[in-house]
Protein backbone atom coordinates (compact mmCIF):
# COMPACT_ATOMS: atom_id res chain seq x y z
CA UNK A 1 0.00 0.00 0.00
CA UNK A 2 1.43 3.32 -0.97
CA UNK A 3 1.88 6.13 1.57
CA UNK A 4 -0.88 8.59 -0.37
CA UNK A 5 -3.07 5.22 0.21
CA UNK A 6 -2.30 5.26 3.92
CA UNK A 7 -2.39 8.86 4.63
CA UNK A 8 -6.29 8.39 2.89
CA UNK A 9 -7.10 5.18 5.28
CA UNK A 10 -5.87 7.21 7.86
CA UNK A 11 -8.11 10.76 7.57
CA UNK A 12 -11.34 8.10 6.40
CA UNK A 13 -10.88 6.42 9.32
CA UNK A 14 -10.78 9.45 12.08
CA UNK A 15 -13.38 11.14 9.98
CA UNK A 16 -15.24 7.80 11.04
CA UNK A 17 -14.23 7.55 14.29
CA UNK A 18 -15.31 11.49 14.62
CA UNK A 19 -18.89 10.29 13.30
CA UNK A 20 -19.16 7.49 15.76
CA UNK A 21 -18.05 9.75 18.86
CA UNK A 22 -20.78 12.30 17.64
CA UNK A 23 -23.50 9.24 17.12
CA UNK A 24 -22.59 8.06 20.66
CA UNK A 25 -22.85 11.25 22.23
CA UNK A 26 -26.46 12.03 20.96
CA UNK A 27 -27.18 8.68 22.53
CA UNK A 28 -26.02 9.73 25.86
CA UNK A 29 -26.96 12.53 27.81
CA UNK A 30 -23.87 12.95 30.16
CA UNK A 31 -21.51 12.94 27.36
CA UNK A 32 -21.38 16.43 25.38
CA UNK A 33 -19.42 17.36 22.72
CA UNK A 34 -19.52 20.92 21.08
CA UNK A 35 -19.07 19.98 16.93
CA UNK A 36 -18.23 17.58 14.79
CA UNK A 37 -14.63 18.40 14.71
CA UNK A 38 -14.23 18.18 18.24
CA UNK A 39 -15.33 14.65 18.30
CA UNK A 40 -12.78 14.25 15.04
CA UNK A 41 -10.32 15.14 18.04
CA UNK A 42 -11.65 13.62 20.34
CA UNK A 43 -11.47 9.87 18.48
CA UNK A 44 -7.78 11.15 17.46
CA UNK A 45 -7.03 11.57 21.09
CA UNK A 46 -8.76 8.38 22.28
CA UNK A 47 -6.53 6.32 19.67
CA UNK A 48 -3.31 7.98 20.59
CA UNK A 49 -4.03 7.15 24.12
CA UNK A 50 -4.98 3.80 23.38
CA UNK A 51 -1.67 3.24 21.72
CA UNK A 52 0.88 4.61 24.48
CA UNK A 53 -0.56 4.98 27.93
CA UNK A 54 -2.86 1.94 27.08
CA UNK A 55 -0.83 -0.65 27.44
CA UNK A 56 1.56 0.94 30.01
CA UNK A 57 -1.77 0.94 32.47
CA UNK A 58 -2.81 -2.67 31.64
CA UNK A 59 0.65 -3.98 32.60
CA UNK A 60 0.67 -2.12 35.82
CA UNK A 61 -3.41 -3.74 36.85
CA UNK A 62 -2.43 -6.63 35.72
CA UNK A 63 -3.33 -8.37 38.94
CA UNK A 64 -6.87 -6.65 39.62
CA UNK A 65 -7.23 -7.07 35.89
CA UNK A 66 -7.05 -11.14 36.43
CA UNK A 67 -9.49 -10.74 39.99
CA UNK A 68 -11.74 -9.25 37.85
CA UNK A 69 -11.81 -11.35 35.43
CA UNK A 70 -10.91 -9.01 32.83
CA UNK A 71 -13.52 -6.05 33.35
CA UNK A 72 -10.88 -3.69 34.78
CA UNK A 73 -10.04 -3.01 31.16
CA UNK A 74 -13.43 -1.63 31.05
CA UNK A 75 -12.20 1.16 33.94
CA UNK A 76 -9.08 1.37 32.27
CA UNK A 77 -11.10 2.68 29.09
CA UNK A 78 -13.17 4.98 30.92
CA UNK A 79 -10.19 6.78 32.95
CA UNK A 80 -8.44 7.41 29.34
CA UNK A 81 -12.08 8.51 28.32
CA UNK A 82 -12.01 11.28 31.44
CA UNK A 83 -8.75 12.58 30.57
CA UNK A 84 -9.19 12.77 26.91
CA UNK A 85 -12.36 14.83 28.77
CA UNK A 86 -9.73 17.48 30.58
CA UNK A 87 -7.48 17.60 27.70
CA UNK A 88 -9.87 18.42 25.14
CA UNK A 89 -12.20 21.44 25.36
CA UNK A 90 -15.69 21.22 23.83
CA UNK A 91 -15.43 17.75 24.85
CA UNK A 92 -17.20 16.92 28.67
CA UNK A 93 -18.28 13.85 30.34
CA UNK A 94 -20.52 13.71 33.54
CA UNK A 95 -18.66 11.52 35.48
CA UNK A 96 -17.34 8.07 35.58
CA UNK A 97 -20.06 5.87 34.68
CA UNK A 98 -20.82 8.32 31.40
CA UNK A 99 -16.98 7.82 30.61
CA UNK A 100 -17.83 3.70 30.37
CA UNK A 101 -21.29 3.91 28.85
CA UNK A 102 -19.72 6.04 26.66
CA UNK A 103 -16.30 3.81 25.72
CA UNK A 104 -19.29 0.47 25.53
CA UNK A 105 -21.42 2.19 23.14
CA UNK A 106 -18.75 3.75 21.27
CA UNK A 107 -16.57 0.32 20.76
CA UNK A 108 -20.00 -0.69 19.33
CA UNK A 109 -20.39 2.09 17.17
CA UNK A 110 -17.05 2.20 16.28
CA UNK A 111 -17.46 -1.55 15.04
CA UNK A 112 -20.80 -0.81 13.15
CA UNK A 113 -18.71 2.25 10.94
CA UNK A 114 -16.12 -0.19 10.54
CA UNK A 115 -13.32 2.00 12.05
CA UNK A 116 -10.25 0.45 13.01
CA UNK A 117 -7.91 2.04 14.80
CA UNK A 118 -5.01 -0.77 15.17
CA UNK A 119 -4.83 -1.22 11.54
Amino acid sequence: MSKDNQAMNILIQLLLGGIAVFITQYLLPGVHVESFWTGVVVAALIALLNLTIKPILIVLTIPITIITLGLFLLAINAILILLAAQIIPGFTVDGFWWALLFGLILGLVNSLLGVSFGR
